[in-house]
């Protein structure tokens, strides 16, 4: 392979991977927050209990975070044609990627917002504050580094669950590492890959983490 095909296989399949990821997350993000919020909110002694509510939507999120991803990658097969009308390519990725990431976001999303003081909610209270503004200006806005440090978690084990795409025929850089690297021996392009996949994972991570540290006020204040 001359350098000009191997520089435009690995941009295609670059691409790929970060299309899968980028849609995968929004998606993702868009499902998880308010499943997170509503996890943090139902839950007994909390701003607006409910056991049935927190008992029904804990039980399906610790469902769907104990399956393999590549097992449900294969299991929803059905519901990916049905939704891209495909089961190949990056398009065909994003269903289950979104079914997998989007309860692990909802459990990290309500352990971010488990970790603001009790005392700024009381205080809340005590000022006449309803449920919906305790959400939307106490708990999200001082969770907000947390939420930030979990999002670079989460985008990287979406980075990694997109890596086993190559097994159905999804691309992206797994599918480079799986078809040349472990089908044709070639080590040379999977090292290649994981090098490619690496820059990337820091490049998020650096991105997330600049975001929390920014966001931080008791760093602020130090």
């Amino acid at each position: 392979m001359s350098l000009k095909e191997l520089l435009a296989l690995f941009s295609k399949e670059t691409l790929a991977t970060l299309y899968m990821v980028s849609i995968s997350t929004l998606i993702s993000y868009a499902i998880g927050i308010p499943l997170g919020v509503i996890l943090v909110v139902t839950e007994e002694g909390s701003i607006a209990p409910n056991k049935i509510i927190h008992g029904i939507l804990g039980f399906f999120t610790n469902i769907f975070r104990t399956i393999p991803f590549l097992i449900l990658l294969v299991m929803v097969l059905p519901i990916t044609k049905a939704l891209v009308h495909t089961t190949l390519g990056p398009k065909a990725i994003i269903p289950p990627l979104v079914i997998a990431s989007a309860p692990y976001i909802a459990r990290m999303v309500e352990s971010s917002l488990k970790e603001v003081d009790s005392g700024v909610i009381e205080a809340a209270k005590s000022m006449g504050s309803d449920s919906f503004q305790i959400i939307f200006k106490v708990l999200l806005p001082e969770a907000r580094p947390s939420l930030y440090v979990g999002a670079a978690i989460c985008m990287t084990s979406i980075l990694s669950y997109s890596a086993m795409a190559g097994f159905v025929g999804g691309g992206g850089l797994g599918a480079i590492a799986l078809n040349y690297g472990y089908y044709r021996y070639q080590t040379d392009m999977m090292l290649i890959a994981v090098v490619v996949l690496v820059v990337i994972v820091q490049l998020v991570q650096e991105f997330w983490m600049r975001l929390a540290k920014y966001s931080d006020k008791r760093g602020k204040l130090n």
